[in-house]
């Protein structure tokens, strides 16, 4: 008998802790909205004085 007291015991313990669901999140809540930054024309511009430094070479890497 005394180990289903204590059964019983932990059993009630975990329903005191973890009885019921939590409570919903509304969809606005996790919801962030942001405004989109405007699209930079330089970003995608080629420069062919820089355009070696855009790949990637093991020989270069290494100094050869």
């Amino acid at each position: 008998m005394e180990g289903r007291n204590i059964t019983d015991g932990a059993a009630a313990a975990r329903r005191a802790r973890f009885g019921r669901l939590p409570e919903r999140i509304r969809r606005e809540d996790m919801i962030e909205e942001k405004t989109a930054t405007p699209l930079d024309p330089t970003r995608y511009d080629h420069n062919p004085e820089r355009s070696w430094m855009s790949f990637s070479c093991l020989a270069a890497d290494l100094g050869l």
